[in-house]
């Protein structure tokens, strides 16, 4: 009997626009290290980019610790991320100004399993 394997619902924390990908990611400051952890839904069924920072939340460090490591990590100056909402909350919105679907290639490869 053959088996019918249901398709394989491929989640991205981010939407595209004509000249930027607008980015949902989770933080986690105080973290230990810097780094991106993968792709992850939350509750609500909404997907986000996972990602911790050594830095501690205040006074914006956190947020400027992220902007930082998703600059170096996209390979995009920093002047070109800018964050959109969630400025004291860990649910946050990037703004990523450049081509994007170099962006959403580049955020692919980062999360490939």
């Amino acid at each position: 009997m053959e088996q019918h394997r249901s398709p394989v619902l491929v989640i991205q924390p981010y939407k595209a626009f004509a000249d930027h990908l607008r980015l949902a990611v989770r933080l986690t400051p105080n973290g230990g290290r810097d780094a991106i952890g993968g792709v992850e839904q939350n509750a609500d069924g909404e997907a986000h980019l996972k990602a911790r920072v050594s830095c501690v939340p205040e006074k914006g460090k956190a947020n400027k610790a992220l902007i930082a490591l998703l600059s170096k990590t996209l390979g995009v100056p920093k002047s070109s991320i800018n964050l959109l909402s969630g400025d004291t909350a860990r649910q946050k919105i990037l703004r990523i100004d450049g081509d994007p679907e170099d962006l959403a290639k580049r955020i692919d490869g980062l999360t490939a399993t």
